[in-house]
């Protein structure tokens, strides 16, 4: 019997709003792997498309840590967090779990290795790594129609420059991390 592997990989660990989000998968025997790739290097468009396409031939899950959680336990610990949620929210536990990146959450019942990269070798991790983007754009672009003065539907939340001139005329808001540097350094500004 084929030994059952997932691909875990997070997004919006470097972003300046939001959560922080991660996605699990476990792909079909018969989905094409050859086009499945580390979601950075996709279009929007191809994403998208890819995510449909990912959803329909796997078993799939997403989680995410909310900006608090980033606050109270930093984004490395708030994206293992997440990775941990997507996990337990598969339908079924996979017999080996490959994470992007160099850390893996703290979970003793399953078998997790790390793969550096990982997004750009491993097809599981490529599948979750678009699922994870889409999912987190899907809610920017949400966030973008409320605040549309700080840029979100262009630069996700991430430190452009349109978003700190931004932040500097039009203040913080509450999806801001605000212990992450720009955002504090504002805040202090203010005291």
């Amino acid at each position: 019997m084929k030994k059952t592997l997932a691909g875990v990989d997070e997004v919006g660990r470097g972003s300046l709003i939001g959560p922080v989000f991660a996605a699990a998968v476990i792909l079909n025997n018969d989905i094409n792997k050859k086009i499945l790739k580390d979601s950075k290097s996709l279009s929007k468009n191809k994403r998208e498309n890819l995510e449909k396409y990912i959803k329909k031939n796997s078993k799939w899950s997403v989680g995410s840590a909310s900006v608090k959680e980033i606050e109270k336990y930093n984004i490395l610990n708030a994206s293992l967090l997440a990775m941990k949620r997507a996990i337990k929210k598969l339908k079924i536990k996979p017999k080996i779990i490959l994470v992007d990146g160099n850390k893996i959450p703290d979970m003793r019942s399953y078998n997790l290795k790390y793969v550096i990269k990982g997004d750009q070798k491993i097809p599981e991790i490529s599948a979750a790594s678009i699922i994870a983007k889409v999912s987190r754009d899907r809610l920017i672009k949400k966030l973008a129609k409320i605040h549309h003065r700080y840029f979100w539907h262009k630069n996700a939340g991430y430190g452009t420059k349109d978003h700190l001139r931004a932040l500097k005329k039009f203040g913080v808001t509450k999806y801001h991390r605000k212990k992450f540097k720009p955002i504090h350094n504002i805040l202090s500004l203010e005291k």
